[in-house]
C-alpha cells in the first residue's frame, strides 16, 4: 500500500475527496480498512492508521476516537500500533452502532507518550512537562479535526499501558478538550486530579500488574471520588498487566464512551 504526506493546511474539502478515495481504492491491511497515513507535523512527522465508518459521508460528522498503543508496538512502520486493539474497532456491532472516525497514531522508537521520572517502577511528575511527542499528538487532532467532518463535542480517548498513561497526561494537558476517555493499565500522578475531574474517565486495571503498579489507578480513583467526579474503576483481581482485551471485552465500554459529550458537560 502506498504511503500518503499530507500537510497540515490541506484544504478540508480536497482532503476529504483524498481520503474517501483512498478507502475506495487501496488494498486492505490486516485484510480489513484501516488506512496507512502519515500526518506531516510543523516539526515531525507521525504515522498513523486511520479506520472510516460504513458507508462514510462527508457531509455528516462523526466521532473522533482515539487510540494510542503501548510500548512494544512504538516505531515507524505503520503497523504495530494495530497490534492491541485495533480489532475491535471493526467488529460489525461496534460499526454499526457506534460509527466514528477511529485514529491509531504510532509512536516513534526512542519516544514515550507520557513524560514520566522513571520507568520500572514508574514515577510520574507533579506538573505539567515539555512533552514533544504529544504536543505532535495535540497538533495530529486539530489537523483531522481541520480535515474531517468531526463533531467537536465527540472527541474521545483510550489508550493501553503507555498508552494508557499518556491518555491521562493529554486529558490533563488538555482538560476542556475529551468528552470522555479511557485508560487500561496506565497511570499518573495523583496531583494530576484538579485537572483530571472534569472529564469523564473509567480506569483498568489489573490487581497483579508487575509492570505499572495497580495504585497508580487506584490512587486516582480516589482522588477523583472525592471531587465527586465522573470517574469508574475496574480491577480484575487475578489479572496481571495485559487486561486490554478484559477490558475492551466489557459490555459497555462504547455505550459509555458514546454516551458523554461535551455538551452535556
Amino acid at each position: 500500500m502506498k504511503t500518503l504526506l499530507f500537510s497540515k493546511g490541506l484544504n478540508k474539502k480536497i482532503s476529504s475527496l483524498v481520503f474517501l478515495l483512498i478507502t475506495t481504492c487501496s488494498c486492505l491491511v490486516f485484510g480489513q480498512e484501516y488506512q496507512k497515513l502519515i500526518y506531516k507535523g510543523t516539526k515531525k512527522t507521525l504515522p498513523y492508521r486511520l479506520l472510516l465508518p460504513e458507508n462514510y459521508d462527508s457531509s455528516k460528522q462523526y466521532p473522533l476516537i482515539l487510540f494510542l498503543h503501548g510500548v512494544g508496538e512504538r516505531g515507524n512502520d505503520n503497523e504495530l500500533q494495530l497490534t492491541h486493539g485495533s480489532d475491535f474497532f471493526l467488529k460489525n456491532d461496534v460499526r454499526k452502532n457506534f460509527p466514528a472516525i477511529v485514529v491509531f497514531p504510532q509512536c516513534s522508537k526512542n519516544t514515550y507518550w507520557a513524560k514520566v521520572k522513571s520507568r520500572q517502577p514508574y514515577a510520574f511528575f507533579k506538573r505539567k512537562r515539555k512533552n514533544e511527542q504529544l504536543e505532535l499528538v495535540e497538533e495530529f487532532i486539530n489537523y483531522v479535526e481541520d480535515s474531517f467532518p468531526i463533531r467537536s463535542h465527540q472527541i474521545y480517548l483510550g489508550g493501553l499501558s503507555m498508552g494508557g498513561m499518556g491518555t491521562l497526561e493529554l486529558v490533563y494537558r488538555n482538560p476542556k478538550k475529551f468528552a470522555a476517555a479511557f485508560s487500561i493499565c496506565g497511570g499518573a500522578h495523583s496531583r494530576w486530579v484538579r485537572k483530571l475531574q472534569h472529564t469523564p474517565l473509567w480506569l483498568f486495571h489489573g490487581k497483579k500488574d508487575q509492570v505499572i503498579s495497580h495504585e497508580f489507578s487506584q490512587q486516582l480513583y480516589n482522588g477523583l471520588l472525592e471531587k465527586n467526579a465522573p470517574v469508574r474503576f475496574t480491577s480484575y483481581p487475578e489479572h496481571n498487566h495485559f487486561i486490554w482485551n478484559n477490558a475492551l471485552q466489557e459490555n459497555d465500554l462504547l455505550e459509555w464512551v458514546f454516551s458523554n459529550s461535551l455538551k452535556s458537560q
